[in-house]
This record gives C-alpha cells, structure tokens and sequence, in this order.
C-alpha cells in the first residue's frame, strides 16, 4: 500500500458514517468522485445523488468528436456507466458492473449538455439492475443504458 492510500484509508476509518440513508449515498458520492479521474478528466460533473439514483451531466468537446462531427458513442457510454457507478454504489456497498448495453437514439453534439439519470430497477442479494436515460439540454433522448451490477466484499468509506 502506498503511503497516499494509507492515509487515506486512515482517514475513510475515522468517519462516522451518517445513519440518514441520503446523507450517506451523499458522502458516498463525494469519496468516489474525489477517487475517480477518469469521470473528472471527462469534465462529469454529479448532479445529485440518492439511494439507488444518480444524475451526472457533461459538456460535449471537440475532442469528443468522432468522423461524423457528433460525440463519439464511447463518450456517451462513459457518462452513463459513471452514473450507473453511483448510482449502485450510493448505499456504500462496493458494487461492479457485471455487465451492460447502450442503445444509442440520437446524436449529441459540440457543446451539447449531455445529462445521465440512474436509477435502480431491481436489487436483490448481490445484484442489481440499473437503467440509465441520456438526455441532451432539450431534453431530446440520446442513450438509453442497462447496467448489471454485482456487490464485492467492503465499502467505499469507512473500510
């Protein structure tokens, strides 16, 4: 363990987690965005955050382009599998994705607003199933993602 993640770890044990089911999925959310560069280097921003929900947006680039002069699909999948993230892991029970689909609908464009909404459609034992709709700023449907998740051993804080 590196001495960065050891402190870390020290500080994750000291927390007192809240009891308020929305307070945690809230200080879930922020140790994992703090924790993920990927979804920062992306410009994602977390919208809100709730028990079995998430909503994240972000802005199409130009480097997100692809040939067609409209956002390359694994960009628009990126944004949806981040939600999906937040969403089955908002109970702070470390979760995975065991598998997903994308149906793409519309294309988004240079500076289009992008935003994903998570929410679980079922959880039962170790699994879940979590449905995630992209809009654009019009509201005009862009994606419709299907994710499968699956609970691991420990928690995001407090571990």
């Amino acid at each position: 363990m590196m001495a960065s993640q050891a402190s870390s770890a020290a500080a994750d044990a000291a927390v007192e987690l809240p009891e308020d089911p929305q307070e945690l999925a809230e200080l879930t959310a922020k140790v994992m965005f703090d924790n993920d560069p990927a979804s920062q280097a992306l410009g994602i921003t977390l919208e809100s955050v709730a028990p079995g929900e998430a909503r994240m947006s972000m802005k199409v680039r130009p480097d997100m382009l692809n040939g067609h002069a409209t956002c390359h699909g694994g960009f628009i999948f990126a944004l949806a599998d981040s939600t999906f993230a937040f969403a089955c892991n908002s109970r702070n029970a470390a979760t995975v994705a065991s598998g997903c689909t994308i149906d793409y609908l519309a294309p988004g464009y240079e500076g289009d607003i992008l935003t994903a909404q998570a929410k679980e459609y079922s959880l039962a034992g170790r699994t879940g199933v979590y449905d995630v709709q992209v809009t654009n700023q019009d509201g005009k449907r862009i994606a419709i993602f299907r994710g499968r998740s699956y609970r691991i051993k420990g928690q995001v804080v407090g571990e």
